[in-house]
């Protein structure tokens, strides 16, 4: 594989976007940093979309997925449900590329080269 297609996995609940790469690097970076607001810096967002997500995320299974301690700086993490899913979010993609390597291999070859592909926008 050259590496010029990627899949990517996105699930869906009720019709709306609920866990992507976006949402799942979210999680990871709240595990590595205890925070909200540090994971939002790590990814270029806003304390308050940061805060929206992880409320979304929140209410969109069961039991929430991230919880604060209490206190201003008291930081945050992944309860047992967060971790559940994240691990289920990550082996499903490596499920997914697993059986997609053999159709994506095969589309890759038939790509046009990188610069043709260029030069077909560039002259549209």
């Amino acid at each position: 594989m050259t590496g010029r297609l990627r899949l990517t996995l996105r699930v869906d609940a009720d019709g709306r976007a609920a866990l992507g790469h976006g949402k799942v690097r979210l999680l990871e970076q709240l595990a590595e940093t205890g925070s909200i607001s540090a994971a939002g810096r790590a990814m270029g967002m806003s304390y308050r979309r940061t805060w929206l997500l992880v409320d979304n995320l929140n209410q969109l299974f069961v039991e929430p997925l991230v919880m604060t301690r209490p206190g201003g700086g008291g930081g945050a993490f992944l309860t047992e449900t967060g971790k559940t899913v994240l691990a289920l979010y990550r082996q499903i993609e490596r499920d997914a590329a697993q059986a997609a390597r053999s159709g994506i291999s095969q589309m890759e070859a038939l790509l046009a080269p990188a610069a043709e592909c260029l030069q077909k926008t560039l002259s549209e």
